[in-house]
């Protein structure tokens, strides 16, 4: 049994440790998948962006090619790009043509935005202050037209965007670089209006060198850069430059909205673009935790190898507990055949001896000369003394019986006259039937007439154990108060033989018998050893053991 546990215990832990393993090394694998797929991703989509913004970049470019030696001050100056305009591109949200007026073009610029119907051709600040002409001394830049027109666009014409700090900036630097640049982040057609970003392409005439005007494009940047797919493994965020540490970021209706970059901690990667003559930074940020998916799928791996290992451990026990059992079934079938066998040698062992008891009993109870009728009465009641115990015997399967058991009224007479007293003790086969022979014999020859007292005798019965462990010693006392010798029947030689020898050298102890002044006393002295339940085997080796003294 230790052995089969060993082995089961080894499989267990074999199998622990090559699901740990296992577990290990899928973790690793997918942890190291999902970076390269999440990086892969990221570069695809990085590239994507950067071509989107090229493409944009390259459009503007064409537009300001498209106007060679335009007149300043016209009404509808984009009217010739707008089949252009629409056929390039058509997710933008407005595209303007700026006009860098000087003082005492103001009057015509005006008249120009009244001719091409927009409600309000006046000349005004970004904020739709009203300027005063006299007041201009340097060129400002004007929106003199756009596309498209609709209820909010129509009413930006003629502003001025010089104080617009966004805006300002941005034609500031296109005029100074002769390129298209881009603008800061910044609120298109209103103020709370899309968040989005304005590409300017200058327009410079043959033999100039200042810009006579800017063909402006106007993007949201939801769409330009920030597009978020629910599928996608990551949620994109540009780079706020007028914040410090701030990010742009787009939900699923396409709004952008301002946050502080440490919210949600540091991207997963960061890629740069380059857009209006300015490097821009992505942040990607997974949406799913690859190291927390690698553990959940480890630990599933785990889990399986667990299973797995249980499952084999459990087979494979079950499959030597069957052998096992089925050995240790075949090893009790023999015990018990073997067992059997001593059985039933031991049963013809005593059913010789019992025979040769009755045999004993038979021939000296009826011996030459005696009572007929006290003769047949004593061997009646010896055989169905010694039948009583060996129905007892037959009861306990021969293992000994209670001592207190012997002393039923069905085994000897007066019973009921009997106190009896003493540990419940089981005695031996060999004990048992040399005391109920023993019990019989003493009750059967107790006054069955009157005492000198006119009462019948009374009678005590009692034992007790004393000595220590190993050398107890059994003290039995049988006592008959109200009698004497003269009224007591005498004893009968099978009586005299068993109380004195018989049962003494039965128990390897000794007895002896006597009257006082009022009663008549049996007493009987063994090692417990030979009276307790013991194997024939041990019995017999201490039967002849004499009697060790009680130590006080």
């Amino acid at each position: 049994m230790v052995r089969l546990g060993f082995i089961i215990g080894f499989i267990a832990l074999l199998g622990a440790l090559l699901s740990g393993l296992a577990a290990y090394r899928v973790h690793d694998q997918e942890l190291a998948l999902d970076r390269i797929a999440l990086a892969r991703a990221i570069d695809v989509h990085a590239s994507l962006v950067q071509d989107r913004l090229t493409e944009r970049e390259l459009l503007a470019r064409v537009a300001s090619g498209l106007f060679r030696a335009p007149s300043v001050i016209k009404p509808n100056m984009l009217e010739p790009l707008r089949s252009a305009i629409y056929a390039f591109k058509t997710d933008f949200v407005v595209a303007g043509w700026i006009a860098r007026l000087k003082p005492n073009e103001l009057a015509d610029a005006q008249a120009a935005i009244a001719s091409a119907g927009f409600p309000n051709p006046q000349i005004r600040s970004f904020d739709d202050k009203p300027i005063n002409p006299a007041d201009v001394t340097q060129p400002i830049d004007v929106l003199l037209d756009l596309e498209p027109r609709s209820n909010e666009t129509t009413a930006l014409p003629g502003r001025s965007y010089d104080q617009d700090p966004v805006r300002s900036a941005m034609l500031t630097r296109a005029r100074a670089q002769k390129r298209s640049v881009a603008s800061d982040p910044v609120p298109l057609i209103r103020g709370n209006g899309p968040i989005g970003i304005i590409v300017a392409a200058p327009v410079v005439p043959e033999g100039a060198t200042e810009p006579a005007g800017f063909v402006t494009f106007s993007y949201e940047l939801a769409s330009l850069m920030l597009a978020n797919d629910d599928m996608s493994l990551f949620a994109v965020a540009l780079r706020d430059p007028r914040k410090d540490g701030g990010e742009l970021i787009a939900n699923d209706q396409g709004v952008v909205s301002t946050r502080i970059a440490a919210a949600d901690g540091a991207p997963s990667a960061t890629r740069t673009v380059s857009f209006g003559g300015r490097d821009w930074q992505l942040g990607y940020y997974a949406k799913t935790n690859s190291v927390r998916r690698a553990e959940q799928t480890a630990i599933i791996v785990a889990a399986i190898g667990f299973a797995i290992t249980a499952m084999v451990c459990g087979l494979f026990g079950y499959v030597a507990y069957n052998n096992l059992r089925l050995s240790r079934e075949i090893q009790v079938r023999i015990g018990f055949e073997r067992r059997l066998t001593a059985v039933i040698d031991e049963l013809n062992h005593r059913v010789k001896n019992i025979l040769a008891v009755i045999q004993s009993i038979v021939t000296r109870t009826l011996r030459h000369g005696s009572d007929i009728d006290i003769a047949r009465e004593l061997l009646i009641g010896r055989i169905h003394a010694m039948s009583n115990v060996v129905s007892l015997l037959s009861e306990s399967q021969w293992q000994g019986v209670k001592l207190k058991g012997l002393f039923e009224a069905r085994a000897i007479p007066h019973a009921d006259r009997i106190a009896v007293t003493g540990p419940d003790i089981a005695v031996s086969a060999r004990a048992a039937q040399s005391l109920s022979l023993l019990f019989f014999e003493l009750a059967s020859h107790s006054d069955e007439g009157l005492s000198l007292v006119g009462k019948h005798p009374h009678i005590t019965a009692n034992w007790t154990v004393t000595g220590e462990e190993g050398d107890e010693i059994f003290h039995f006392r049988w006592e008959e108060f109200n009698t004497s010798e003269a009224t007591r029947r005498p004893d009968s030689d099978f009586g005299l033989i068993l109380l004195d020898r018989v049962a003494p050298e039965a128990l390897g102890g000794t007895a002896k018998r006597f009257f006082t002044d009022v009663s008549y006393v049996y007493e009987l002295t063994a090692p417990m050893e030979t009276v307790v339940d013991m194997s024939e085997r041990d019995r017999t080796d201490k039967i002849s053991a004499p009697v060790r003294p009680v130590r006080g």
